[in-house]
């Protein structure tokens, strides 16, 4: 997942925007892209602000060179989260997050990265007391 889709998703339940990102996975790669500055029209993901704060901090060069291969976005309306496993986020609605399959790689995906998770994020998923 690049971190520009940041400017476009929103939680599938309550439609809050922007959504929290904690990175847990990441490439960078060699490779030059032509890019637009701001690549992004509202939100900034990379630096986690909208646009208009960012100013002339934002490099989206080196933003569009990085894929988040694991990670886990937050709704700070609602509470609710949402893992990126391989790249794609999986943004199901409850009720899709009840079946096994879904509820399986969810905990598959908090097993495999627990160790590496802020205690922020812990919290979140409710891993900590």
């Amino acid at each position: 997942m690049r971190y520009a889709l940041l400017n476009l998703l929103a939680c599938p339940m309550c439609r809050n925007f922007p959504l929290k990102l904690y990175v847990l996975e990441e490439v960078r790669y060699d490779k030059e892209f032509k890019v637009n500055t701001p690549f992004c029209d509202v939100y900034c993901g990379l630096l986690g602000k909208p646009v208009k704060e960012v100013g002339d901090k934002v490099n989206c060069r080196d933003c569009v060179k990085r894929d988040i291969i694991a990670g886990v976005l937050v709704c700070a309306n609602c509470g609710r989260w949402y893992p990126i496993v391989n790249g794609i986020p999986m943004m199901y609605p409850d009720e899709k997050r009840k079946h096994p399959n879904v509820r399986g790689r969810e905990e598959e995906f908090i097993q495999k990265y627990k160790d590496v998770m802020p205690e922020e994020l812990k919290k979140v998923l409710k891993l900590t007391s």
